[in-house]
């Protein structure tokens, strides 16, 4: 017997209708854009995955490839885990997650509460490292019997999820008073699967991702060709691989932000919007903001935009992280010492020297002439645009003391990205001291290209000169 017609038979069926909320403090600034959020943190496990993640698994079930009392297998920042777990704590299936080692410790608790057998790999390995979390997921898969692998990078399943529910879903609340869509970039299935329903109803709509500075979306989209990918602390976004769930021709534009521009963001959209969410949520404001303020520019007096943003998930998932204070100075997103206060830019500013590099295939005879020339002892090594590394007087002597190589060899191969911290000018000063104590040399990256090169003398020469001042 119904007992009230209202209730849901199970949490599945609280997934999805999601509200729609305007920006207002964040976006004062703004005057012919209306930025407006999709609260995808409000679905009953927390995240915009709750959605592919019953879905995946009911298709699953219809091709056979997932029957009863089997084992579900996922390499997961969290949310897809715990969409996939939720689904199977109704349905009857094990979970196993693999997991990066980045990944909040909130997200490892959260799986391993409904059941999930969760293994932690390191972040920073190549993909196809045997230890890497897609490596390791992918062995699991061959060695549990019964077992199925969601491959939420590579399922159809996942950006045909979106296509049938989001899509459907904004068109319905927004309809052809939305102007743009605005998406943090990871599997790709939600800017790739809604975007395409999207465009069906108004082919004029733009379509804009945000992609974290350290992934490969935001270089491959304006240039076409696969840039080098490094680490960065923003999860859940980004990637340094190509998944088969993105289609980045879906894109109108694409812009990039750094971790602190992410962090600073979320944390005003949970005190001043009162908006529980996570840090892929401010980078998908941020990168937001920095487009709508762009879009200004070219609106006639009186002439206005709405763009929709997707908020992923909730801030109960960074409690020890971005939310903590401790963990911001720890990650040099706080300062520590009042002493060194500003950020990247506030050296560039003092230094009217440039960047000097050489090109990959330059001689070290040249190489060594330009050192002399500007009195440096190491120097950033292009492949084109793309810095390849540095390298160093000592590494060049000792490669010459070896004869390993001459003064006509190129200095390419000397090249290493071993003692490299790439830094912006957003960096903070604190987070650039902790690089110079691990041994490193910081080169300044603007959009993915080398701008300028900062030792510890710099950072010195800075402190004394405001000493002082």
């Amino acid at each position: 017997m119904t007992l009230m017609k209202s209730a849901k038979a199970n949490i599945i069926d609280a997934i999805g209708n999601t509200p729609i909320v305007r920006l207002n403090s964040v976006t004062q600034h703004l005057k012919k854009v209306n930025l407006y959020v999709k609260c995808e943190f409000m679905n009953p496990g927390g995240s915009v995955k709750d959605r592919i993640g019953i879905h995946m698994i009911e298709r699953a079930e219809k091709e056979g490839l997932l029957k009863p009392g089997g084992t579900i297998i996922e390499a997961t920042s969290g949310n897809t885990g715990l969409g996939l777990a939720m689904a199977a704590a109704i349905k009857g299936y094990k979970c196993i997650f693999v997991m990066a080692d980045k990944q909040s410790e909130e997200k490892r608790i959260a799986l391993r509460s409904v059941g999930a057998e969760v293994h932690v790999c390191p972040t920073n390995v190549e993909p196809e490292d045997p230890r890497s979390y897609y490596s390791v997921a992918d062995r699991l898969a061959k060695e549990t019997e019964n077992s199925f692998y969601s491959r939420q990078y590579w399922n159809p399943a996942n950006p045909e999820t979106h296509y049938l529910t989001t899509g459907p879903e904004i068109w319905g609340q927004c309809g052809e008073e939305l102007d743009a869509f605005i998406v943090a970039l990871g599997t790709g299935g939600t800017v790739t699967g809604t975007s395409k329903f999207l465009k069906e109803k108004k082919p004029e709509i733009q379509v804009v991702g945000v992609d974290p500075v350290g992934s490969i979306y935001h270089h491959m989209f304006h240039t076409g060709e696969m840039g080098k990918a490094h680490s960065y602390y923003v999860e859940g976004i980004g990637e340094d691989f190509m998944p088969t769930t993105i289609d980045l021709g879906c894109l109108d534009d694409c812009v990039q932000v750094d971790d602190k521009e992410s962090f600073v963001m979320a944390r005003r959209l949970i005190r001043e919007e009162g908006l529980l969410i996570g840090g892929s949520s401010g980078s998908a404001v941020a990168g937001a903001i920095r487009w709508a303020e762009k879009v200004e520019e070219t609106l006639a007096d009186g002439e206005t935009k709405n763009a929709l943003i997707i908020l992923p998930d909730s801030s109960s998932r960074y409690l020890s992280k971005f939310l903590d204070d401790e963990w911001l100075k720890d990650a040099g997103f706080l300062d520590r010492d009042p002493v060194q206060p500003g950020v990247v830019k506030d050296l560039l500013g003092e230094k009217d020297d440039g960047l000097f590099a050489a090109n990959k295939e330059d001689s070290l005879g040249s190489v060594i002439d330009r050192m002399k020339t500007h009195g440096i002892s190491q120097l950033p090594v292009l492949d084109g645009e793309e810095l390849k590394g540095l390298v160093s007087e000592v590494q060049i002597l000792d490669a010459l003391v070896k004869g390993d190589v001459t003064m006509k060899s190129p200095v390419g191969p000397l090249a290493t990205d071993a003692g490299v911290a790439r830094v912006t000018a957003q960096t903070p000063l604190a987070q650039l001291t902790e690089e110079f104590a691990a041994g490193k040399t910081a080169v300044v990256m603007k959009d993915e290209k080398a701008v300028g090169l900062l030792t510890k003398i710099d950072l010195i020469e800075h402190m004394a000169a405001h000493q002082h001042a």
